[in-house]
């Protein structure tokens, strides 16, 4: 099929390369001229496992091809992807301006049948605009053609999305016409050999069933935070309780580790924005709104035990931090913990010094030359004068470290464990202090 993507962040570039990789043409579309020399070049705007030989073994087969003109894959496609960004508005509610931006380039260019897929994340109701400013454009062009607009939200784990694409759990299809329904089954069914994974729904099912999955996994990381730091007053240690409770089928182990918070370009967004769509309504979504709150608040947890272990002047402090991206496998920094954690830090006085294995670039462009950040290119050497170290990724390279050669390093032996990686008496029988979340 011949398929465009209008778009080439993390959702499009991924949608677009794994469709091209089995056996579809495949145009990626974006405004972004840098970002598509870059990418016509073979060079990856994104960490992500896996991708970067996927998009070069694609676009050498000819399958893929990266573009600026938006009417040259309008024209070429039978489905359009809408894969631009949603960031948030200045009230939490999501900015649709560059998805309309799209639907009205449609309507100024299709020139016969077509289906639409809004990938983006996007409120429940956005199809329904999509729809209107594609018939406003053709109406300007006295045009009559005919289309469908469908939704198709993406449940990409940053750190796994090609695997994820490439063996959903599930396929959400939301569409109202059979033609439609028909053309996604026919794009989706080299993902659907094993078992049919395809779930066809209404449009605005569609659009809240993203919004409702991401506000659940978001909803178990905030309350057992919460209950993290309800154990710590209790006298209790929090790594037994998740062992007790994610044993029972019914809750799980996925998403009950407690740390830092969640970050990323996902979870905060789209808990602010399906919080902001109840409002609108006039529905006053509780859980949400205590969602976030529990979240913000968890950011500064490390401060806080920071600040009652040091005091609250930290002047002539260093502070090693290890993992800066918001999760492993990512160098995405949006939203993360580690930004917290660092800025409040230089707030108090203190000097920072750094690690990441891939967000050492991403962290550099974000806060430029900072006099009092020093970016390291190993663990260890961020450690070399540091009066504490701070674990606010847990990337597993961090698991089973070198205390001795750490001991040797710092200057003063304090731990502060963000991620619960390490085993406290391991740690405290090496003659550190230990702090971590819940325990």
């Amino acid at each position: 099929m011949h398929i465009t993507i209008v778009g080439t962040g993390y959702v499009g570039l991924v949608t677009g390369t794994c469709l091209a990789d089995v056996g579809n043409s495949v145009m990626c579309i974006d405004s972004d001229a840098n970002k598509i020399n870059m990418l016509n070049q073979g060079e990856i705007p994104i960490h992500e496992p896996g991708l970067e030989s996927l998009v070069i073994d694609n676009t050498s087969a000819g399958r893929l091809k990266f573009s600026t003109d938006i009417s040259e894959g309008i024209d070429q496609a039978e489905i359009i992807f809408i894969a631009v960004g949603t960031p948030p508005d200045e009230d939490g509610s999501a900015d649709l301006r560059h998805v309309l931006a799209v639907a009205r380039d449609v309507g100024r260019h299709i020139n016969r049948y077509k289906v639409v897929v809004t990938k983006s994340t996007v409120p429940v109701g956005t199809a329904k605009k999509v729809e209107s400013a594609i018939k406003e454009e053709l109406k300007k062009r006295n045009a009559e053609v005919e289309f469908d607009v469908a939704s198709n939200p993406e449940f990409l784990k940053e750190g796994a999305a090609v695997d994820d694409f490439m063996k959903p759990d599930r396929i959400i299809i939301g569409a109202e016409s059979n033609r439609a329904i028909k053309k996604m089954r026919e794009l989706y069914a080299p993902f659907n050999r094993s078992h049919d994974r395809a779930i066809i729904m209404d449009i605005p099912s569609a659009e809240l069933t993203k919004y409702a999955a991401n506000a659940l996994l978001a909803t178990k990381i905030s309350f057992m935070n919460d209950m993290a730091n309800l154990a710590e007053l209790l006298g209790a240690d929090i790594e037994s309780v998740r062992n007790g409770i994610g044993s029972d089928p019914r809750i799980g182990y996925h998403f009950i580790y407690p740390g830092v918070g969640y970050g990323g370009s996902c979870f905060p967004k789209d808990v602010q924005a399906l919080y902001r769509t109840a409002k609108e309504k006039g529905h006053e979504a509780r859980i949400l709104a205590a969602v976030e709150d529990v979240n913000n608040d968890q950011k500064k947890v490390l401060l806080k035990k920071i600040e009652s272990h040091f005091g609250s002047d930290l002047s002539g402090k260093r502070f090693a931090v290890w993992g800066l991206a918001f999760k492993p496998d990512t160098d995405d920094m949006r939203e993360a913990p580690s930004r917290v954690v660092m800025e409040g830090l230089w707030d108090r006085g203190a000097e920072v010094a750094a690690f990441d294995p891939v967000a050492e670039t991403e962290t550099a462009r974000i806060y430029e030359n900072r006099q009092d950040l020093f970016l390291a290119d190993d663990p260890y050497k961020a450690l070399d004068g540091a009066d504490a170290l701070i674990v606010v990724t847990e990337w597993k390279l961090f698991r089973s470290p070198d205390f001795s050669d750490m001991a040797k390093r710092m200057r003063d032996r304090v731990i502060f464990d963000g991620r619960n990686i390490f085993q406290p008496e391991v740690v405290r029988e090496h003659g550190f202090v230990y702090y971590g979340i819940g325990r």
